[in-house]
């Protein structure tokens, strides 16, 4: 036998399909609950410990890069007093006073040349050590971040692997039910299942009020949906709104 359109479901059939579906994706919904916050969180320490790593690793080549601007300016140094050496020793062999002169100016440069050279030593050492101790930090955060890291992952690899099973079923179903939802109210309640957090596109009238909003219905309003003629939205939130005798007779 060919199977029925949508066009020749009635309204209350229609209802008691998207009804059907709501009730499969909120199951779904129950399982991502369950999980909370971990996917966000786990994502968000995995992206803190590789900045983190990067942190580490420019910190590294800026220790690398202050050892060699010491080690330089070391060597400037041991240049300039084996200069100062030199010059002094020449000082003793100059035949007048204006080569004296010359090289007592070459033994005063060199000389202002070393003071230099161990200024920068010691602001660059001072430097190493500020860098060395930020690395220091950077590595305990790192381990704390890691360690944070991994059980949240764990935790979140025990729930995925508890409830697996049970959400690919629900996912199929929920796939099924979808067929049998009309076109354009399906496209309706993805869209009003999208604009809510709690994903509830379709919900019963509780206490004369939407049972999404909580805003209260009209009696006038309560009369035509349960009449089932026509598709009746909330006027404040938009969601379908269905009585709450249909909406507790229609199972999955």
């Amino acid at each position: 036998m060919a199977k029925k359109s949508n066009v020749d479901f009635s309204i209350e059939d229609k209802l008691k399909a998207v009804i059907t579906l709501q009730k499969i994706d909120s199951k779904i919904d129950q399982i991502e609950i369950l999980k909370g916050e971990l996917p966000i969180e786990v994502s968000d320490l995995d992206d803190e410990v590789e900045g983190l790593k990067t942190r580490i690793s420019n910190t590294e080549a800026k220790i690398n890069s202050i050892e060699e601007f010491i080690k330089r300016r070391e060597e400037d140094r041991r240049d300039a007093k084996a200069n100062i050496d030199k010059y002094e020793e020449q000082q003793q062999n100059v035949n007048n006073d204006r080569e004296y002169q010359a090289v007592e100016r070459e033994i005063e440069f060199q000389n202002l040349e070393v003071q230099h050279a161990e200024k920068d030593v010691k602001e660059a050492k001072i430097k190493l050590n500020d860098t060395i101790k930020s690395k220091e930090n950077i590595n305990e955060l790192l381990k704390l971040k890691q360690e944070i890291f991994k059980s949240k992952e764990a935790e979140l690899k025990k729930i995925i692997k508890e409830t697996e099973k049970e959400e690919k079923e629900i996912s199929l179903l929920s796939e099924k039910a979808k067929e049998n939802v009309d076109a354009h109210l399906l496209s309706s309640y993805e869209r009003i299942r999208s604009n809510f957090r709690n994903g509830l596109a379709v919900v019963p009238i509780l206490r004369d009020s939407c049972g999404g909003c909580f805003n209260i219905i009209p009696p006038q309003k309560q009369v035509e949906i349960l009449q089932h003629k026509k598709i009746i939205i909330c006027e404040h939130c938009g969601r379908i709104l269905t009585d709450d005798e249909l909406f507790e007779a229609t199972e999955y």
